[in-house]
């Protein structure tokens, strides 16, 4: 009882102690007293709100950025060096090794080299057959070999005014199994049949044997070079040739030639140049029988930089026995970002003399009894070079000294065939220009002139049968798919001959325009026109002998 009754004493002083602190106290009033309405008692904690500061914007990271280093671009007059490998490419078509090299693109080695062939015929007036055939063979990678043939003949107005032509040709190229040799073969034979219808007077009768004029050539070569220039810095290219001449009349020739160049470079600018070379010729006939032989030796040294090029060298030259001492100084200086070359040379060169360079250049001449070859001087200035991306240029003047040129002369019976001299010495002043345009494989139009000033002949009144003044030009033009058209003009002064009193008479100038139309009839067929000597000129390149007139041939050529 003592417990509850603590119990119940300390829960009422507790409850009457709550009550006490909540209790809120009376504001004093002054008399009279009014009593004022009781208020309710607030609540004294601390409310909970939310205060709004802005709208929300959802928004991503803001992303590092990556800060490059620009180099200064350099300045327009430092212009780049730029170095360009060539590599060891396919081969696509036949060609002559050639000194220079340029830059080559670089070829897909999955496109698969074809091979391509042509057969063309045709027939004009003067009854004129004309045939040509190209065949080729291999992959074009490590072997390639094109076959070429060509038959044309005509029958002039003139009596015995005839002739004919065949050429053959075999050429082929080979790369050994490491592909850094590539090996060349040429076969051909050439047959040129003409009648010395140029005497005079016309009321001479000769048998038609009496007036043929037929050479026969058969030869070959072999040769070898390297692709790229090997470890040691040399480059070489040997040949080996065999040419076996003769005509008609029991007159034969045989021409054997060793030509070794080679070159070893020294790093990028200097390199040393050595070319042996043995052209031996053996000439018999009912008169007598000749040994004419020419070595030389072409030591070199050339120093090349990308503006400025030097080839300095003494080449000395044995003639059948007797040693000539040769200049070969040339340089060439690059101006205008290699828009403009200058050229400038002191040479010297032996033209060799035989019957078939001799029958090449006049095939109406007797059969010779002696032969001596041609020095030649030469000094020389000049400029070539680009204008834009389509033209080009090149000039050159030159003052050569020649000693023992072959002259021809007529006989001084019929004047029906011509007799060789040699002038020991002579002089020429020769102005020689070349311009070009072409845009792509769609037009290109070519045309050069020459220009000679012969004087101090010692023996001869005049430069017999040499041509003063010559200009050519050739146009080709593609004017639509599977349309071409052509043109060939040439124009030339008329050359001095002697006259059967030994005096001086001038040939006419001459002037010949030809023209030729090509289109596709069909697939692989196309049809080909030819018309040659377009203003029906006889002119005479060497004295009694006129050419053809107008002449045309249409014929197709069929391509496989």
């Amino acid at each position: 009882m003592k417990k509850l009754l603590i119990i119940v004493i300390l829960l009422s002083v507790a409850g009457a102690s709550f009550a006490q602190r909540n209790k809120k106290p009376k504001k004093p009033v002054k008399a009279p007293v009014v009593k004022q309405k009781e208020e309710a008692p607030k609540d004294v904690s601390q409310p909970r709100t939310v205060v709004v500061t802005a709208a929300f914007n959802p928004s991503l990271k803001t992303t590092p950025k990556i800060n490059f280093s620009a180099a200064a671009p350099s300045p327009d007059s430092v212009l780049p060096v730029l170095t360009y490998n060539v590599p060891a490419q396919n081969l696509f078509f036949a060609y002559q090794s050639a000194p220079l090299k340029p830059l080559a693109a670089n070829i897909d080695t999955a496109i698969h080299w074809q091979n391509k062939n042509f057969v063309k015929a045709g027939y004009g007036n003067f009854t004129t057959p004309y045939l040509q055939t190209g065949l080729s063979f291999g992959d074009g990678v490590h072997s390639i070999l094109n076959v070429n043939g060509l038959y044309t003949s005509s029958n002039g107005t003139k009596l015995s005014q005839d002739f004919s032509r065949l050429n053959l040709e075999a050429l082929g190229i080979f790369s050994d199994s490491s592909n850094k040799n590539e090996w060349s073969g040429k076969l051909f034979l050439k047959q040129s049949t003409q009648y010395q219808y140029g005497y005079q007077p016309d009321t001479l009768k000769f048998s038609k044997d009496d007036l043929r004029q037929q050479f026969t050539t058969f030869g070959g070569k072999v040769g070898i070079r390297n692709k790229t220039v090997n470890d040691a810095g040399i480059s070489y290219s040997p040949s080996l040739s065999l040419n076996m001449f003769n005509d008609n009349r029991d007159g034969k020739e045989t021409n054997f030639i060793i030509d070794a160049p080679f070159s070893k470079s020294f790093g990028k600018i200097f390199s040393f140049n050595l070319g042996l070379t043995a052209d031996i010729t053996s000439y018999k006939s009912d008169s007598g029988s000749v040994n004419n032989n020419l070595y030389s030796l072409t030591p070199a040294l050339q120093f090349k930089t990308p503006n400025f090029k030097l080839i300095a060298g003494i080449t000395p030259t044995w003639d059948n026995s007797t040693l000539s001492m040769l200049p070969n100084f040339s340089a060439e200086v690059k101006i205008t970002n290699e828009k403009l070359i200058l050229q400038l040379g002191y040479i010297g060169y032996f033209n060799k003399n035989t019957y078939q360079s001799l029958a090449e250049i006049n095939p109406w001449l007797s059969q010779p009894h002696s032969f001596l070859n041609t020095k030649v001087l030469e000094q020389y200035a000049g400029f070539k070079g680009s204008a834009g991306d389509h033209f080009t240029y090149n000039a050159k003047v030159s003052y050569l000294q020649f000693t023992n040129q072959p002259l021809f002369v007529n006989d001084s019976l019929t004047g029906k065939s011509f007799t060789v001299l040699n002038e020991g010495q002579m002089k020429d002043i020769r102005l020689h220009g070349e311009i070009g345009y072409t845009v792509q494989e769609k037009f290109s139009f070519i045309a050069g002139a020459s220009i000679n000033q012969y004087s101090g002949l010692q023996y001869n009144k005049e430069a017999w049968g040499l041509v003063p003044l010559e200009i050519n030009g050739s146009l080709r033009w593609v004017v639509m798919k599977g349309v071409m058209v052509k043109s060939d003009l040439f124009f030339w002064d008329g050359a001095h001959y002697r006259t059967k009193q030994l005096t001086s008479g001038k040939l006419d100038p001459a002037i010949d325009l030809n023209a030729g139309l090509e289109f596709t009839l069909v697939k692989n067929l196309n049809f080909w026109a030819q018309f040659n000597n377009l203003f029906n000129n006889q002119y005479q390149r060497w004295h009694q002998y006129p050419v053809l007139g107008f002449n045309v041939l249409l014929g197709v050529v069929y391509s496989f």
